[in-house]
């Protein structure tokens, strides 16, 4: 049923597209810009009128038709019905903006298997939609034409808060703000929620969290319902009217080294959100939190380099490893990626599993609890890839893949010519980079890729 309703939407989307051609076929060649406007609209409101749908709706369903038509092999995917409607419209709306050579390379990246760099794990149709964007976004965001750090700029100046009355006396509330603001603010609220939770407390998580934003901006810093001590959402001090302070990150951020040495604008990765600019990182790098953590990566191949730690509890970095690899809880199409993810044994200790990364895996609770009560069983994993999962009727799910690119190295050196030249106090000057470019190693992780780029070149 799925695979026809995929082929009956790629047929919808070709007739829409051609009724456009029709229109363009139809239209003069000297026609005025406004007379080809009113000709493409005429089309749009004769698609509304026969799907009964909106103007609005009918003009979407012909722009994403178009897009898609464009991609032979997406059209290709949808019309053997193993790719949805909704990926399928993915496709259209992360290739919007992208010049013809750039929304080819994203297509190529993710349907074909002879592509320089093609993506590994499951196939586009396998993969939950909302997994499925973060993954077409993120290759989005590493190759657009337009650096992250131009396009963020015109996103912060764009921010704004959306008022919206709903039903039933009940009403929205919307932020558009910069991603690392936004995820601090849903991890404090979370957090702060979590700690209210009791054998007295009635509220679930999921009406504390408005309680808690509510009480925060109406009251005097105090949550409603707040225990005085035992919670970190007390405020210690008043912040300025108007002056947003420095996000206090729980997630890991990956951040590519020469983005953290300023020598390049590559984008970040900010757990829990996405490709975030490098100016971003280095930001939360130099002012930092409690329980901020740093992931550096290696330049020549996207791997992981080290975890930035306050402490060396193996335990702790263990966890924080499995939390970078497998980025949310690993069972087929979950998207949890809340920091209350349980590290577990994907073969059980008594059974002879063991401590290492590659019998361990991110998995929320809801799916921790169903591991251990049903036929779900997991691939074993490997230092670099979460497990796939079979299910009880034996059906396999492919393990999804973050799909690490090499960094992008700077302009004024490749990766053959860089060394770390000298020592001067502590302080290292990057050979062949700017006169005045030193950069401070911050852990035996960055020196010892320094070494390393050193012996390579």
């Amino acid at each position: 049923m799925a695979r026809l309703e995929a082929q009956l939407a790629a047929v919808k989307a070709e007739t829409a597209a051609e009724a456009v051609e029709f229109q363009q076929a139809m239209t003069p060649p000297d026609a005025s810009v406004q007379d080809r406007t009113y000709a493409y609209v005429s089309v749009v409101e004769e698609v509304a009128g026969v799907l009964t749908i909106s103007s609005a709706a009918a003009g979407a369903l012909v722009d994403q038709s178009r897009r898609i038509c464009l991609f032979p092999p997406v059209l290709e995917a949808l019309s053997a019905g193993s790719l949805s409607w909704q990926h399928a419209k993915i496709i259209a709306d992360e290739t919007d903006g992208l010049d013809a050579a750039g929304a080819a390379g994203l297509v190529a990246h993710f349907f074909d298997p002879a592509a320089a760099n093609p993506a590994r794990g499951a196939a586009p149709g396998e993969l939950l939609p909302s997994r499925f964007r973060a993954k077409v976004r993120g290759w989005r965001e590493r190759h657009h034409p337009d650096s992250i750090e131009k396009r963020h700029a015109k996103g912060a100046a764009d921010r704004r808060m959306e008022y919206v009355p709903d039903r039933d006396g009940m009403a929205w509330i919307s932020l558009y703000l910069p991603g690392d603001t936004a995820c601090a603010i849903w991890n404090r609220t979370t957090a702060t929620a979590r700690g209210l939770q009791g054998p007295t407390e009635e509220r679930t998580l999921t009406q504390l969290r408005p309680d808690i934003a509510a009480s925060l901006l109406l009251g005097t810093g105090q949550v409603a319902g707040e225990r005085s001590s035992g919670t970190t959402a007390a405020t210690a001090s008043t912040t300025a009217m108007g002056k947003v302070p420095t996000p206090r990150a729980d997630v890991l951020v990956t951040v590519p080294v020469f983005s953290l040495l300023g020598a390049t604008d590559e984008p970040a990765v900010l757990d829990g959100f996405g490709p975030i600019p490098a100016s971003m990182a280095r930001r939360l790098v130099a002012d930092g939190a409690d329980s901020f953590y740093r992931v550096l990566v290696d330049p020549r191949d996207g791997a992981p380099l080290e975890i930035g730690r306050k402490n060396y509890r193996l335990t702790e970095a263990i966890k924080r490893w499995i939390r970078m690899r497998d980025t949310k809880c690993t069972f087929p199409g979950c998207t949890n990626r809340t920091p209350d993810n349980e590290t577990d044994h994907l073969q059980a200790w008594q059974h002879g599993g063991t401590t290492n990364v590659s019998n361990l895996a991110q998995l929320c609770p809801k799916h921790h609890r169903l591991k251990h009560h049903s036929q779900w069983t997991p691939d074993p994993a490997t230092k670099n890839e979460p497990p796939g999962w079979t299910s009880p009727t034996g059906r396999h799910y492919k393990p999804e893949h973050p799909d690490p690119e090499p960094s992008h190295w700077p302009q004024w050196r490749g990766p053959e010519w860089m060394s770390a030249a000298y020592h001067s106090g502590g302080a290292r000057r990057l050979a062949g980079g700017p006169p005045d470019f030193h950069y401070m190693a911050h852990s035996p992780g960055e020196d010892a890729l320094l070494r390393c780029l050193h012996s390579t070149s």
